[in-house]
């Protein structure tokens, strides 16, 4: 087949199929990031606890789910551990959401156990001086500026995550990369979906670049909101 020879029509006519993928592909990214920093600022936290029996299985965990490859666990998780469990298998979304979650959350947790530490032994002991538990004092002093150090580096394991969920159409999942499969097979042509598909991605990862960057410079220490007085003209 010719590259110059391209035939757009054929996405024109599966154009809900990709529009259908590019909502899953949102739903899974998103619902996968979301879960992963809730359990990964636990297991975050685990790992810089003194308690054994705390450190070592958020250790072994982030362990495990950064040493084996994200394919395999999504495999695992939707022909093997869901069923064992609960008997029956739930759908793609379900088992691909629920990969995506223990998969990030190792590796947000990593971020965040960095971000803590990175923060000077000296801050806590000066909270802890001043009366707060150490509870407060993660919660008051620490997280607070860990977080702005984490934002750079979890925006990019959300973007990693936004290319990683491409491999739940292992499962069957009718993401973006699913249906340039499905165009793909139809016409037997390759050019034409799997160059839209990786559009799609690219449009994606461009916004989430543009959206990290804000959130970055919204929360660094040299950001300053334009006030504006009572005429409206900013000072």
């Amino acid at each position: 087949m010719d590259i110059f020879d391209l035939r757009w029509d054929i996405i024109w006519n599966y154009r809900e199929l990709f529009l259908r993928g590019l909502w899953v592909t949102l739903v899974l990214t998103i619902s996968g990031y979301i879960g992963g920093i809730i359990l990964g600022v636990l297991l975050g936290l685990g790992e810089t606890s003194k308690k054994k029996w705390i450190y070592w299985p958020s250790k072994l965990y982030v362990d495990l789910f950064r040493g084996t490859p994200m394919l395999v666990q999504i495999l695992i998780i939707h022909l093997a551990f869901i069923p064992a469990v609960f008997g029956q298998s739930f759908g793609f979304m379900v088992s691909g959401i629920t990969a995506l979650i223990l998969n990030s959350a190792a590796y947000n947790a990593e971020i965040i156990r960095a971000g803590i530490q990175s923060i000077d032994k000296g801050q806590m002991e000066a909270a802890r001086s001043l009366g707060l538990t150490q509870n407060q004092a993660m919660r008051k002093i620490i997280l607070p500026q860990a977080f702005r150090r984490m934002i750079p580096p979890l925006g990019n394991e959300f973007i990693a995550l936004l290319k990683d969920s491409s491999l739940v159409t292992v499962i069957a999942a009718s993401d973006i990369l699913y249906a340039a499969k499905v165009v793909a097979g139809a016409y037997q042509r390759f050019w034409e979906p799997y160059l839209v598909a990786a559009l799609m991605y690219l449009v994606l990862t461009y916004l989430l670049t543009k959206l990290i960057a804000y959130v970055e410079k919204r929360f660094s220490n040299s950001y300053n909101p334009r006030r504006k007085q009572k005429g409206g003209l900013g000072v």
